[in-house]
């Protein structure tokens, strides 16, 4: 690990400790079935990095920032407002390939991929982002969309290729806070989705 430089009269940069974004989260049910598969698969394509907690899979929708010491009030309160609005009906999703996602970083993420990009996710994506525009946080909005769920961050790089197909029904939208580093995530919000 490479050590932080430091120059005299300057701060030392801190390090973030929280996150906030918009998320898609399995079922607790179908949480355990994931656990599984990621075991299975780590075994198969000799992964050693640590999966992802059960409590921390998710599929991400939007991001809205990374902050130092919580989450500023009068964010939170508008992404309440943008997620309590958005209207679209439950839906299917099925992921049937894993693979590593390609970086310059020495770790990589493996991750859980849909066989097309599901249309109905992606309309969630855009209802959610035309919600928070509403709500002033325009800027947050992320135009392109990779529907995945991270498992795990491992050394490997793996291609593509197919896997039993993981499918549960998506019954809500969840505003979470990440813990940065302490592997936790707070839902502070559910809405359930309705048409």
């Amino acid at each position: 690990m490479s050590e932080q430089l430091v120059f005299p009269g300057f701060p030392m940069p801190r390090a973030m400790t929280d996150r906030l974004f918009f998320a898609v989260v399995p079922p607790a049910v179908e949480q355990g079935r994931i656990m599984q598969r990621i075991q299975l698969l780590r075994a198969e394509l000799g992964l050693t990095g640590q999966p992802l907690l059960a409590s921390c899979l998710h599929i991400s929708l939007h991001g809205l920032g990374d902050y130092w010491a919580g989450l500023p009030e009068a964010l939170v309160e508008a992404a309440m407002r943008a997620g309590g609005n958005v209207s679209t009906p439950p839906f299917e999703i099925s992921f049937e390939r894993a693979m590593s996602f390609y970086r310059r970083q020495r770790t990589r993420a493996f991750v859980l991929r849909t066989r097309d990009d599901t249309a109905a996710l992606s309309c969630l994506h855009r209802a959610l982002g035309d919600c928070m525009k509403a709500q002033g946080l325009g800027n947050r909005v992320a135009s392109h969309f990779t529907p995945h769920m991270t498992l795990l961050y491992d050394v490997r790089l793996v291609d593509e290729h197919v896997i039993e197909p993981l499918r549960w029904d998506v019954t809500e939208l969840v505003l979470v806070h990440s813990l940065l580093g302490r592997r936790k995530h707070v839902h502070l919000a559910h809405w359930p989705l309705r048409s």
